[in-house]
């Protein structure tokens, strides 16, 4: 490896770069369906002080563990409440924390590069790469590699409890890449990651990364390394105390599996990194125990078993994503030239093509040419009225010049640089991410959320009405908190209307109800709330079976979602109130 193989990528590309990746879709959108819109609602039901800050609830419904990132969101809806929009304010930290993922991961490449096995061999007359320069470059391509993955793009983006967790993950892998050199801020790190982990949802994986922590700190032969293996178990210790605390201990294995499935997902979700993943195990194989093959290994390794272990999960396969970005980065010393080539130009050709897709499209949502795409933008998004703002024009403008002066710079002469080979597919996911949060974040905003519905449910009640419901899921109890502040209580299990909202696949059966207001168990206070809620599936109608009538209760609407022929929600008002 020499010395011009190793050049830095310029901090202010890099930087450009990431806040390319980064701030699109911050600001303009209302929280998607469905964990997004769901962790706003929690994070506003402890805002508006409606649940335990211990156990947030939504309508009766437990927050399964996670505390945490629910904690973060609201404490920013109370600091920025007053002058931004509550999903706003819950996005910002969000942001934060993926930015705070990508800085960690480079910092830990950083010092598992570092490490003597890490580096190159040197030249018998000299002119071999600087350690630190190789490090460096290293560490480029790591977080080159982790914009790059396909999974992360919507993931990454929310405002989930998985993003808390991936940022806790990466906060792991820095503590245990950071030992040998910063041990002081090595074991902090590790003390706050998987307690924070175990807060967030994710208590099995904290104890499970402090086994595999344990592991290998006890094969290395750094006595740095074997000094943090007390730390990473009294890091466990405090995971699992945590977990016991919050009472987030939670098992959710899969009943089944479905080989091809998974396999699916592994092979769309982790490209491109999970081929230079496997390259890098393939190459080092001899040094799998040393310790920059081995951390990262066990990071990503211990996230795959828990994703396969519920069937495949991709928000559990997230938490693999550092650690196969630190692997695939360590695959570019040994990259052959052919390789480099085919990723290049597969890059090259398919976020072109994505881009242009995207560019054909606005411009038929704008003018009506092509006609064909234009009036297929009009059936799938019904009602859909487009929009144009000259600063989201002008930065997707910026972002595809961008684009084509990295092609042309990366087709020249220019073959020297570690990092090249990931410069183009990070910078074609950017570069998507980009023109859809600008070109067609209205389109998006309107498919993806549920303002459009509870704009049409806000004209069919009064402002204060009390909601009951039944079989109305999480996230839309949370939509109609987020969007129009009316207050939803969860229907008694034992009043005899639990049948309003049955399963799909079974037709609702209530003439035995009594056409009388004793339907409603009177003793509770829930009497207050004269409407009713109920979940319905406009597959029923299309199979020709009939809305419930509910004795005592008088139907009113059917309000549905425009982008989805089935989500409805039916709307019933107690008679004579």
């Amino acid at each position: 490896m020499t010395q011009r193989a190793v050049q830095a990528l310029p901090r202010l590309a890099l930087w450009l770069l990431c806040a390319a990746y980064v701030l699109p879709g911050i600001f303009g959108r209302d929280p998607w369906k469905n964990a997004d819109v769901m962790a706003v609602g929690y994070m506003l039901s402890l805002h508006q002080g409606d649940s335990s800050w211990l156990h947030p609830m939504l309508a009766g419904v437990g927050s399964g563990g996670s505390v945490l990132p629910y904690w973060i969101g609201a404490a920013a809806m109370q600091l920025f409440g007053g002058w931004l929009d509550v999903g706003i304010a819950a996005r910002l930290p969000f942001a934060l924390m993926l930015a705070g993922t990508l800085a960690l991961v480079w910092y830990a490449t950083l010092n598992l590069a570092r490490t003597e096995a890490a580096q190159p061999l040197a030249f018998a007359f000299g002119g071999e790469a600087d350690p630190i320069d190789y490090a460096r470059a290293i560490a480029d391509a790591s977080v080159l590699a982790l914009i790059s993955v396909l999974g992360l793009l919507q993931l990454g983006h929310e405002t989930t409890p998985e993003l808390t967790q991936l940022l806790a993950t990466a906060l792991y892998l820095y503590g245990m890449a950071s030992g040998p050199y910063k041990p002081g801020r090595s074991r902090l790190a590790l003390l706050l990651a998987l307690p924070a982990l175990a807060a967030s949802g994710a208590a099995t994986t904290a104890v499970l990364l402090a086994g595999a922590g344990f592991w290998v700190c006890t094969g290395s032969s750094d006595v740095a390394m074997r000094r943090l293996r007390g730390w990473i178990l009294a890091a466990g210790a405090l995971a699992g105390l945590t977990a016991w605390a919050l009472d987030a201990w939670l098992w959710r294995i899969a009943p089944s599996f479905d080989v091809f499935g998974i396999l699916r997902v592994l092979a769309w979700f982790t490209w491109p990194v999970w081929p230079m993943a496997l390259w890098t195990l393939w190459q080092w194989r001899r040094q799998m125990l040393r310790r920059h093959v081995a951390v990262p290994l066990s990071v990503g390794g211990v996230a795959l078993g828990i994703s396969l272990a519920m069937g495949g999960s991709d928000r559990a396969l997230m938490l693999a994503l550092p650690g196969l970005a630190v692997l695939a980065a360590f695959a570019l010393p040994t990259l052959k030239r052919g390789v480099s080539a085919a990723i290049d130009w597969f890059s090259v050709f398919f976020f072109s093509a994505c881009a242009i897709a995207i560019w054909v499209i606005y411009a038929a949502m704008q003018t009506g040419v092509p006609p064909k795409i234009a009036a297929n933008v009009v059936r799938l998004a019904p009602g859909f009225e487009p929009d144009s703002h000259p600063v989201q024009m002008a930065l997707a403008m910026l972002g595809t010049l961008a684009w084509l002066w990295l092609v042309r710079w990366r087709t020249g002469r220019h073959r020297h640089a570690l990092w090249k080979s990931l410069v183009l597919p990070a910078g074609g996911v950017a570069l998507c991410w980009l023109l859809l949060m600008t070109l067609w974040l209205p389109l998006l905003d309107y498919a993806r959320s549920y303002r459009p519905m509870m704009q049409r449910l806000a004209t069919v009640m009064p402002s204060n009405a009390c909601l009951l419901h039944r079989g109305l899921t999480t996230p839309q109890i949370a939509a109609i908190l987020v969007h129009t502040q009316h207050r939803v209580e969860v229907l008694p299990a034992d009043n005899r209307l639990d049948q309003a909202a049955p399963e799909i696949d079974r037709a609702p059966d209530l003439t035995d109800t009594p056409d009388d207001d004793t339907a409603i168990d009177t003793s509770r206070d829930t009497t207050e709330c004269n409407w009713l809620l109920v979940s319905w599936d406009d597959r029923r109608t299309r199979n020709g079976i009939a809305q419930p009538k509910l004795p005592g209760w008088r139907f009113i609407d059917k309000v549905r979602r425009p982008t989805d022929r089935n989500e409805a929600i039916l709307v019933y008002r107690r008679r004579g109130r």
